[in-house]
């Protein structure tokens, strides 16, 4: 979500004031950070960041440094206190009033702070997506209202505010037509998606599946993120009579123990966790279930990690996301008496990593020799004369093509297992 909002920033400077990106801070008229505050410390990264940028205000008056996203709307008018050299202060809802609070900004020579919650009102005013790639965000929904005792989004994001049907359909058609083959739906909580369709009902996130599916173009659909108190029976249906839709599931658990659980106020228990898995592999036997893993959550005992590690055999995770918890200002969590030790966690959370990487291992191992069809992404990180395709359940290959391959689909022999990738050959035709 975080990329997506960066690229329609610049998507606004360039519609709005002609400004394209530039990868030198110096030659900038505006330096933007889009921050997020999920993390431990998030703040005092961003006033680092301000402080690295802030003798290029000084040589050039004219330039503008503005800070958007979750800190921004955490701390507001606060950062000013701090860094009273920043000039626009903006939350992930009013990005798209970014053109205005500048000019602003130059009108009358104050700084522009404007954090609010305009709903629905962003995704009004952003500019048609524009792309020349294969694959795309589309954002369907912004917020949460689990209210999860550790989590801050609630409060820097708003609650769940999902966008109408038809507005989504329309932003995937015209990346259809500009040669996108597969689209990532976004949200906080993606499954939560409740939208208002053409004849005034109110439709589900298994209905827009269904829907998006049926677009001619559109080769494959992937979403990110999910919540298990949103996995309906008739969203895992989806997985069955839906092609389209990946082999993939990114489905956070953050503990294996219930009553970790509860103090997170996650909403649900192991045993329903894995009765949704179970499910979800029925309806797709060669599905890949990744999560996401918090360890050290306040009053957690050998005996809860013990619990998590337990749940990561039964369920044989591709990969995870793990962390420890980092007390977040205004969450519940944040109140509660931890007496772990941080060697303690840190020990946990490796041996919960190193779990895991032996599971992701078995995986790929078992992609060895098999062919995948793949959407082309761009040139490999690893090497620039090799290109990067991603795979149906969600694994990179970097594997040896022409440039023009970038965007399609093809077809590739897995031939070799490198940490976090695959290598592999393109199929003779």
């Amino acid at each position: 979500m975080n990329e997506y909002d960066s690229g329609k920033m610049a998507d606004l400077l360039r519609a709005c004031e002609g400004m394209e990106p530039t990868e030198y801070p110096e030659e900038a008229d505006v330096i933007l950070f889009n921050t997020c505050s999920i993390r431990e410390k998030a703040e005092e990264k961003v006033f680092s960041d301000l402080g690295r940028v802030r003798p290029l205000k000084l040589t050039n008056p004219d330039l503008l440094i503005g800070v958007g996203g979750c800190v921004a709307s955490q701390e507001g008018a606060a950062i000013l206190k701090r860094a009273p050299y920043v000039d626009v202060i903006f939350g992930p809802q009013t990005l798209h009033r970014l053109p205005q609070l500048l000019q602003a900004r130059r009108d009358t020579g104050r700084p522009q702070v404007d954090i609010s919650f305009p709903e629905i009102e962003k995704f009004d005013h952003l500019p048609i997506p524009q792309t020349t790639s294969g694959t795309a965000y589309v954002s369907i929904m912004e917020g949460c209202s689990k209210y999860c005792t550790f989590c801050v989004v609630p409060y820097t994001r708003g609650e769940e505010v999902s966008r109408p049907l038809v507005d989504v359909m329309r932003d995937v058609q015209v990346l259809l037509a500009q040669g996108v083959k597969e689209v990532m739906l976004l949200g906080q909580n993606v499954n939560a998606y409740r939208g208002a369709s053409d004849d005034g009902d109110t439709v589900d996130f298994a209905f827009m599946l269904q829907a998006l599916a049926g677009l001619d173009g559109l080769s494959r659909l992937r979403f990110t993120t999910s919540h298990p108190k949103d996995m309906t029976q008739r969203l895992i249906d989806v997985y069955a009579t839906t092609p389209k839709l990946v082999s993939h599931l990114h489905l956070p658990v953050q503990s294996g123990s219930d009553r970790i659980l509860a103090a997170m106020k996650r909403g649900h228990t192991v045993l329903e966790y894995k009765s949704i898995i179970r499910r979800v592999r029925a309806a797709r036997p060669d599905i890949c279930i990744t999560s996401d893993f918090i360890v050290g959550f306040p009053g957690e005992t050998e005996q809860d990690f013990e619990a998590t590690m337990k749940l990561i055999d039964e369920i044989g995770f591709d990969n995870s996301f793990s962390y420890l918890y980092s007390p977040r200002p205004g969450t519940p969590a944040a109140e509660l008496r931890d007496d772990t030790l941080h060697e303690v966690k840190a020990a946990r959370l490796q041996r919960l990593q190193d779990r895991i990487a032996k599971q992701e291992d078995g995986v790929a191992q078992a992609m060895l020799g098999t062919s995948q069809r793949a959407l082309v992404e761009g040139v490999s990180k690893k090497d620039t004369r090799e290109l990067a395709a991603r795979t149906d359940n969600n694994r990179v290959v970097n594997f040896s093509g022409a440039a023009n391959l970038i965007g399609e689909f093809v077809d590739i022999n897995i031939t070799q297992v490198v940490r976090h990738t695959l290598r592999g050959e393109l199929v003779a035709k």
